[in-house]
């Protein structure tokens, strides 16, 4: 009897170990478990098929200086501009669709760009589901992302931004057909823009969005998002965003290149900046300021007597403050082109005076009020027109005054309409769009 107790109670041990058996089997954790993955679980003991690879990001990438021979970026490595990378003339730069690029920080001769020589050419091609991305290095971004956690609207200045220079027509000052581009020492000859050639044709930029720039090189001179100075038709300009530059967004000096589907937002100082009679159009964009914003739109005209006849094209435009108020155009300094379905806050329009201020002589005004204008507004909407002046008397010692008849015809030329403005569509690649900031 003693025997078949034993055997009874191994038998209920065998039972009881093969049940547990079962159920351990049964209760298996399913997840990745490959530990070079992401989203790796030490938990799980069966794989589903979860497993993410795992962002390998190089740091020896690093770029600084002239790039004298055709280069290509690839999106498989981070890369980090070290100072001002300068591509030369003759050399095209390619940068790979998804490709992540950082900006080191550093001030003054310090400062990290890219900056594309008159000459040179660069071939940033992205798209909608892998955009090219400009940033800082303290944005913590890594590849495959669309943005960042720890930097928002307010961290500007981490770096400089990405200039193109031109061989395209300027209107610089003292008739100079050749200027030196903002942001440049005068002792980099690199620097040079402007020419003759209006199809000049520097690259191609798509799917590019360009974060947190416009460090300060010196005194009250920051470096833009994105510097265009000379571009000509020839180059491609399209689907652009710059978020949270110190400086302006964007700024045309001159050029006759063309830009569409661009986004700007939460900039230091002025959204889309026009200089030195620019005459290429700017379609589909949306400016969107910020609290410390200046300028939704500043706009100038010729600085000088050479390509005085060039007319700027801005069509199909929204510019607003965050939260949903207007914020304003300024039209100064000769300012003549056309406005088609834009809308924004107040148009700022600025005249000139001569004579001991009795007459007003050429400026935005009267390219706005001439028997035949030549600063047109048509189908835009704004909430109101003001005239100022920035004249003194003959004698420099008295502001002007700007004549009622003046603030009365300029109310005439240019009455608000309903403009339906840019469409919010096909963002969805951006960083405003991704943080709720469109």
């Amino acid at each position: 009897m003693k025997k078949m107790k034993l055997n009874s109670m191994k038998f209920g041990v065998m039972l009881l170990a093969a049940s547990l058996t079962v159920g351990t089997v049964s209760c298996k954790k399913k997840g990745c478990t490959d530990p070079s993955a992401t989203n790796y679980d030490s938990k799980a003991d069966k794989d589903d098929g979860s497993c993410e690879a795992a962002v390998v990001t190089s740091t020896n990438n690093i770029k600084t200086g002239f790039i004298s021979a055709n280069e290509t970026w690839t999106a498989s490595e981070v890369y980090e501009l070290q100072g001002k990378v300068v591509v030369q003339n003759g050399v095209t730069l390619t940068i790979e669709a998804g490709t992540l690029i950082k900006g080191q920080e550093g001030t003054g001769t310090n400062a990290s760009a890219l900056v594309i020589a008159k000459g040179g050419m660069i071939n940033a091609t992205g798209t909608a589901s892998n955009p090219i991305i400009f940033t800082s290095v303290l944005d913590n971004i890594q590849m495959g992302q669309l943005t960042g956690t720890n930097l928002d609207e307010n961290d500007n200045g981490k770096w400089g931004g990405i200039i193109i220079l031109g061989d395209a027509p300027i209107s610089a000052a003292d008739g100079d057909a050749l200027s030196q581009i903002e942001g440049i020492p005068v002792t980099d000859t690199y620097g040079a823009f402007g020419g003759s050639n209006s199809m000049d044709n520097s690259g191609v930029m798509s799917y590019v969005s360009i974060r947190h720039g416009g460090v300060l090189i010196g005194a009250g001179n920051e470096i833009n998002g994105l510097t265009l100075g000379g571009v000509g038709s020839g180059t491609t300009i399209n689907n652009i965003e710059v978020v949270a530059n110190l400086d302006d967004g964007i700024e045309f000096f001159g050029g006759t290149v063309n830009a569409s589907n661009i986004v700007i937002g939460f900039q230091g100082d002025d959204g889309l900046d026009i200089d030195m009679n620019y005459s290429g159009t700017v379609n589909e964009f949306i400016v969107i300021n910020g609290s410390s914003s200046d300028e939704g739109l500043e706009i100038d005209g010729p600085e000088g007597t050479t390509y005085t006849t060039g007319l700027f094209g801005l069509t199909n435009g929204s510019v607003y403050t965050f939260g949903g108020t207007d914020a304003n155009g300024d039209f100064k300094s000769g300012a003549q082109g056309t406005i088609t379905n834009v809308s924004f806050g107040n148009a700022k329009i600025r005249a000139s005076y001569q004579n001991d201020c009795a007459d007003a002589k050429t400026d935005s005004y009267t390219h706005l009020t001439d028997a035949i204008p030549t600063l047109i507004f048509t189908g835009s909407q704004f909430t109101g027109v003001s005239v100022y002046t920035g004249s003194q008397d003959d004698a420099g010692a008295n502001d002007c005054t700007v004549f009622s008849a003046d603030q009365t015809a300029a109310e005439g030329a240019m009455t608000s309409g309903s403009a339906t403005g840019a469409s919010t569509s096909g963002y969805a690649w951006t960083w405003c769009s991704v943080n709720g900031k469109l």
